[in-house]
């Protein structure tokens, strides 16, 4: 493999960006890091969080996904976070802790907590507004969930899973790696969104 590691920055939100990379930085794990603390052992989460105003980091696969604090301009920061990816994969050791993996709730059990929070708190919430959330699948720690009826195709949809429903999963289970949402939201019997007819 070529030894110059080509990244991609997009910047999904004001407060989130998303670091593509050529090549596995995690590979077929997933592991979400809510603060410093929950860092330590992993060297990758361990050197983002050196970093002013880094609220989370998500390592999914070749995806690094970095969450800050405040309103500064992405741009030195992503170049800043973009040297440490580089030299993390340079040195050749694990960036996140292999002892993660091995104190992994098992899929069994967090798809039991999940379905019991969906089922007591978030589906009764979301269905005042004629929705609600199935979960799909759990493979490893990575959750799969699809939103439905009033849910499906809503402009707010991205607001209500990332603020309001990856937040509660990560309250009831904080080994959770990726939260993913499957839904096809121009699609289904009723969308709440149409695509343009051309």
């Amino acid at each position: 493999m070529d030894d110059e590691i080509k990244i991609q920055a997009s910047v999904l939100s004001e407060d989130t960006c998303q670091f593509t990379v050529d090549r596995p930085v995690y590979p077929d794990n997933s592991a979400y890091f809510s603060n410093k603390e929950a860092a330590k052992g992993s060297p990758l989460a361990e050197k983002l969080f050196e970093i002013e105003n880094i609220a989370a980091v998500l390592v999914s696969d070749n995806i690094v996904k970095v969450t800050k604090s405040g309103y500064d301009d992405w741009l030195p920061v992503a170049k800043h976070i973009g040297t440490i990816i580089r030299a993390q994969l340079h040195s050749g050791t694990p960036a996140i802790s292999e002892s993660l993996i091995a104190n992994l709730p098992s899929e069994d059990e967090i798809r039991e907590k999940i379905q019991s929070l969906l089922d007591v708190e978030i589906n009764p919430a979301v269905a005042a507004h004629g929705g609600y959330v199935n979960l799909v699948d759990v493979k490893r720690n990575r959750v799969f969930l699809e939103l439905g009826g009033g849910c499906q195709g809503c402009g707010m949809v991205d607001v209500t899973l990332k603020q309001g429903i990856e937040h509660m999963i990560r309250q009831v289970v904080p080994k959770v790696g990726e939260i993913l949402d499957v839904t096809d939201h121009a699609g289904g019997r009723n969308p709440y969104y149409s695509p343009s007819k051309k």
